[in-house]
Parts: C-alpha cells; sequence; structure tokens
C-alpha cells in the first residue's frame, strides 16, 4: 500500500500547542488530556469510542483508565516527537467527548 498524502508530518511543540482542542496540553513531546467521566461505565463507553477512532486512524494513544477519569497521551513513536497524527487523534477524542457531554480538565 502506498503512502497517503495524509502521512503524518513532524510538528513542533508550539505548533502542535496551537492546534489542540480545549483541555490539551503538550508535554514532552506528547498531547494529553485528562477527561472526568464520573463513573466506570460513562468511562469504559467513552474508552471504547477511543478504540474504535484510534484503530480507524491507526495511530494509538497510551490510555489511562480510572473510576472517575480517563488520561489520554499520544505522540508518534516512529518520529520521536510530534506530528499531525496525534492533532488529529486529540481532535477526534475532543469531538467523541463533547458527544458524550464530558469535558478535559
Amino acid at each position: 500500500m502506498g503512502k497517503m498524502s495524509t502521512d503524518p508530518r513532524p510538528l513542533s511543540e508550539a505548533e502542535a500547542a496551537e492546534q489542540l482542542p480545549p483541555g490539551w496540553r503538550v508535554e514532552n513531546d506528547h498531547l494529553r488530556a485528562d477527561y472526568r467521566t464520573g463513573s466506570m461505565v460513562r468511562g469504559l463507553a467513552f474508552v471504547a469510542d477511543i478504540v474504535a477512532a484510534a484503530e480507524a486512524l491507526n495511530h494509538h494513544p497510551d490510555l489511562d483508565f480510572r473510576y472517575g477519569t480517563v488520561g489520554l497521551s499520544v505522540t508518534t513513536h516512529d518520529v520521536g516527537g510530534l506530528t499531525t497524527a496525534d492533532v488529529r487523534l486529540a481532535r477526534q477524542v475532543a469531538d467523541l467527548a463533547s458527544v458524550q457531554d464530558l469535558s478535559a480538565q
């Protein structure tokens, strides 16, 4: 399968920060966010949606699933830093959170 024009391109931390949805932050070449879910059931539903989106994008976050929160950390390991793929996933997660009436802390 050939490369598509949607291949991720590297971003500086500043470039990535300018494109992030509310509640997301840049820390040490990772994009991070914590969403308050209030319950395990809501958190698990959110995680399931995140996993489906990550599979569709073929770009996978590290997840921290706890009773009242879901934390995410995103980076592009292949390039050792941030790329447009990270920002794309962060935006998709933010959209999923909005649909479920969740906000990043």
